[in-house]
């Protein structure tokens, strides 16, 4: 056995495949990876991605290869915009041979805010889930998911009660296909500014009674939190496609309020 044969290792993946069965989503998921991306004002976030690959298989090939996502993975340590990653799609469909292919990372985002009387600083978490995806012939797509925790608070409540309201903490799901780049803080911002009131991670005495009585004033049915939310969807140029969903964990009651709505924009 002479030196090349010795060293030589069969490629299985590649090997023709005679069941002739292409495959939609072939690859690796619950990877868990430290992410780094920009956020709106430019500032690096760092954060820990529960990640899913995929690519589609053509009937004829038996095996995809598997390392070669987490090898794009390790490529990608730097900071990245939405731009970067839909470069790193891009790179993994030539890395795999495949015309149609998928990136979704789930992952914890942190906004650095300040209360509204003292100004004190403090970092609230939201849930975000991106997903980057291309199918054979068609362009790449953008998939932004945000759930953004605010104050809804009861308007029927209000008009009945001779002093006090109902309130709760609701869910606010916004789910949007971009046609252009958008952030995670410009999406938050939506769901905040039309809810009752935002939360805060950290507040003082006067910012409770600010935020008490900000959402006293602005008493939302969980139907007026996904209508308003959707107007302002419809009106943003960078959103192709869009779903609202919202869902009031109720205090008063043992089960939650929901509401949701979707629509595509012109």
């Amino acid at each position: 056995m002479n030196a090349p044969e010795r060293f030589f290792l069969a490629d299985v993946q590649s090997s023709p495949d005679e069941r002739q069965l292409a495959i939609h989503q072939v690859g690796v998921r619950g990877l868990r990876y430290p992410l780094a991306l920009f956020s709106d004002r430019g500032e690096v976030r760092h954060t820990v991605a529960t990640v899913a690959m995929s690519v589609g298989l053509p009937p004829e090939v038996k095996g995809t290869h598997m390392s070669r996502f987490v090898e794009l993975l390790e490529s990608r340590r730097s900071p990245m915009s939405m731009a970067g990653l839909q470069r790193m799609l891009e790179e993994m469909l030539v890395r795999l041979d495949a015309t149609s292919g998928r990136i979704e990372m789930t992952f914890p985002w942190f906004i650095t805010k300040a209360a509204p009387v003292s100004g004190v600083e403090s970092m609230l978490d939201y849930d975000v889930t991106l997903v980057l995806e291309k199918r054979a012939g068609n362009y790449a797509e953008t998939r932004l998911e945000v759930v953004a925790p605010v104050t809804s608070l009861c308007p029927c409540s209000k008009k009945i009660s001779d002093y006090g309201a109902h309130n709760q903490r609701s869910h606010i799901t916004l789910v949007v296909l971009l046609r252009a780049e958008m952030s995670i803080e410009a999406l938050v911002r939506i769901a905040e500014e039309e809810a009752s009131c935002e939360v805060f991670g950290l507040l003082k005495r006067p910012d409770e009674k600010w935020v008490t009585e900000r959402a006293y004033d602005n008493p939302k049915f969980v139907e007026d939190l996904v209508r308003d939310i959707a107007l302002r969807l419809m009106d943003e140029p960078r959103i192709a496609e869009w779903t609202v969903k919202s869902e009031n964990f109720e205090s008063i009651h043992n089960h939650s309020a929901y509401a949701e709505i979707h629509g595509r924009n012109a």
